[in-house]
């Protein structure tokens, strides 16, 4: 009951990312968030050490005692320190309707289908190499006790140090694919050594953590910065899609390591991960960074991030564009107008024209015929006056 309580009120730290990504500047939005899960990476770290040592000297009770202190100092420190923002729905939405729309954001954003797909890869390699590297330190020729296996934990501190300097030098300033790309390839290089020289050198193992904790946490800051950008009123949802397809990955990588390990051994499951490692890179391969459709490598090859002065510049471009348009489309309807008021003023000229052709014709006619009736009048006088 406990644990379940526990795990309810401990979701709230899946809210911060997207909260990074709404009050983070878009230049600086990578750094922010390497910032930000290098904190979180560094509290799972602590808190198994903190509770392995505990426990070890203490009742079993004192480690929820301090976690139940803990909790009220985070919440203490969220009250005083942070920032108030708008909601970016104020309209409101329903929750069912919610959950339909994280659904149909896969339909219409490639972008974020190619994200999950390969947060779903490389997860399944993460998790994989932790189950599966117990089973390798506690076997011959190593036997580790557990204790020392727990030790390998504290590998992923160089790599939580590393994060924010490394998003801050290249992630920032190069397109989120590249980094991505640079991640996994770390990823595949320490999974090659690790995998084919475990058996018999715990340094492979060592370089192995190392490689897969930095190479996965740039993949993802990178892939998260991309997505962040795609729908920010709902920058929640997105990351919803992105973490489901992770957590799909870990279950998927904890199963399939613990039997490919159990039939083939280290090596069949090192091998495993380096196929989905592989299938990743080839995800990134199919589609470019600013590409709008599905595939392919549409809008240039350039790794280099546009600045805001050119996103502002191809904004403002683009309204010309607009404005243009709507001005040539203006000044086409005031010449169609002009023409059909030139046609009407034509018609009516020629309609005056022939109505006083009419009233002349009749005024000519009408003399003639007084004529021909004042002749025929003087002939029936001079008749009468000569008889």
């Amino acid at each position: 009951m406990t644990t379940h309580v526990l795990t309810l009120e401990a979701h709230h730290w899946r809210t911060v990312l997207p909260l990074v990504g709404d009050l983070a500047p878009p230049n600086r939005r990578a750094t922010a968030l390497s910032i930000v899960v290098s904190g979180l990476m560094m509290g799972l770290l602590l808190a198994r050490l903190l509770s392995g040592a505990v426990t070890n000297y203490t009742p079993w009770r004192t480690i929820y005692w301090i976690a139940f202190g803990l909790q009220y100092l985070i919440f203490a420190l969220l009250w005083l320190f942070m920032p108030d923002y708008p909601s970016t729905n104020p309209a409101g939405i329903n929750y069912f309707r919610i959950l339909w729309s994280i659904l149909t954001i896969f339909i219409h954003h490639p972008l974020l289908v190619q994200a999950c797909l390969i947060a779903f890869c490389t997860s399944i390699t993460f998790t994989s190499f932790w189950t599966t590297l117990t089973f390798l330190l506690s076997s011959p020729p190593y036997e580790y006790s557990t204790l020392v296996i727990g030790l390998f934990a504290l590998i992923g501190i160089a790599s939580m140090l590393l994060g924010p300097l490394y998003s801050r030098q290249v992630t920032d300033r190069f397109i989120p694919l590249f980094s991505v790309v640079l991640g996994l390839c770390i990823c595949l290089t320490g999974t090659i050594i690790g995998t084919y020289t475990g058996t018999f050198s715990v340094g492979g193992p060592v370089f192995q953590a190392f490689a897969l904790d930095f190479g996965i946490q740039t993949s993802q800051i990178a892939n998260r910065s991309a997505i962040y950008g795609i729908l920010p009123q709902a920058r929640n949802r997105v990351n919803t899609a992105f973490m489901l397809s992770a957590f799909c990955g870990q279950l998927t990588g904890t199963a399939l390591g613990n039997h490919i390990y159990a039939i083939g051994g280290w090596k069949s499951s090192g091998s495993t991960s380096i196929g989905f490692l592989s299938a990743a890179l080839l995800l990134c391969a199919a589609r470019g960074p600013r590409e709008p459709g599905w595939y392919g490598w549409g809008g240039g090859w350039s790794l280099r991030r546009k600045t805001d002065q050119e996103v502002a510049g191809e904004k403002q471009s683009q309204l010309g564009g607009e404005k243009e348009s709507e001005s040539g489309d203006a000044s086409g309807l005031r010449n169609d107008q002009g023409v059909r008021d030139h046609a009407r003023r034509s018609d009516d000229d020629d309609k005056g024209e022939s109505g006083q052709a009419s009233e002349s014709g009749e005024r000519v006619m009408k003399v003639s015929a007084d004529a021909d009736f004042s002749n025929t009048e003087k002939a029936k006088s001079a008749d009468m006056s000569k008889k």
